[in-house]
């Protein structure tokens, strides 16, 4: 279930003074079954790309297609396919509306038309895959912590099947702990129930560990596109956007300034702590052999 950019750009004012081009000239595909990190500064166009993904906001200039099928042409089915790609605003303030959680997380399935019975048992299904049983199901959403209430908006959307997980900054606002229950959830749901992840972040560790492939926009295109190690491998260039790499990548340049070999696109701890004992080991017989 993939989706396809070809040459999409949007103009919010178009021919005013205000006229600011979010998106220019962008080619993107989404296949089935990846883990997608995107990010960007401020003002790069990372939301108004997600957006097009389903349909929220139709290009300007360009192509959206859905498993080949051009959204935008006349009849296409756009509430069909909201339900395919489900998309996770930052704050779920903007998804909770229901009077208590497990009613709120039936809306979806409901509007695709299933019974009260069956909804309640997709809700059920998605909430305890998000980490929230029965103790929750009355309960107010607006009475919830933040990261609670991301959990239900999550569940809102995974009640539906979607094929493609949209998630826009699901960490913001979240003290460490809640950080890493939801991401590990995300991780575990990619995993277990192969749909595909785009994850919106500004935090380069959660992005190094979790996902497959990185898309970094800049001032509305597409900057690079590739696996993690290579994104980071040139943490210059994302300096100059307003960007960085993870902490990692820049201890272990400290350490190569410093004369030890070790392994630039090193990801996470683990790798890290692996290439600098490998480093060490290859100096001290180095050192042994003169």
């Amino acid at each position: 279930m993939s989706i396809e950019l070809k040459n999409v750009t949007y103009t919010y004012s178009p021919g005013t003074a205000y006229e600011i081009h979010a998106l220019s000239q962008v080619n993107l595909t989404i296949p089935d079954g990846e883990f997608i990190g995107v990010i960007g500064h401020t003002g790069s166009g990372k939301s108004t790309l997600i957006q097009h993904f389903n349909g929220l906001m139709k290009p300007t200039e360009g192509e959206v297609l859905y498993n080949g099928e051009n959204i935008w042409r006349e009849s296409y089915p756009l509430g069909k396919l909201r339900s395919q790609v489900g998309l996770v605003f930052q704050y779920p303030e903007h998804q909770l509306f229901e009077t208590d959680v497990l009613t709120d997380v039936c809306f979806g399935p409901k509007n695709q038309g299933l019974s009260e019975e069956e909804a309640r048992k997709q809700a059920a299904s998605a909430l305890a895959l998000v980490g929230m049983g029965e103790a929750y199901y009355q309960k107010s959403p607006f009475e919830l912590s933040g990261g609670q209430k991301k959990r239900v908006a999550i569940a809102g959307v995974l009640a539906m099947n979607p094929k493609i997980l949209v998630l826009d900054e699901p960490t913001a606002g979240l003290d460490p702990k809640g950080r890493d229950e939801i991401l590990e959830q995300i991780s575990r749901l990619h995993k277990e129930r192969g749909i595909s992840i785009v994850l919106v972040s500004h935090s380069m560790e959660d992005i190094a560990r979790y996902v497959q492939r990185i898309i970094v926009m800049d001032q509305g295109r597409v900057a690079f596109n590739d696996a993690p190690r290579e994104i980071f491998s040139h943490y210059k260039e994302l300096e100059a956007m307003g960007l960085s790499a993870p902490q990692i990548t820049y201890i272990l340049q400290a350490l190569r300034e410093k004369g030890l070999d070790v392994d630039l696109r090193a990801m996470t701890v683990e790798e890290a702590k692996e290439s600098i004992l490998e480093a060490l080991q290859k100096r001290r017989l180095g050192e042994d052999g003169r």
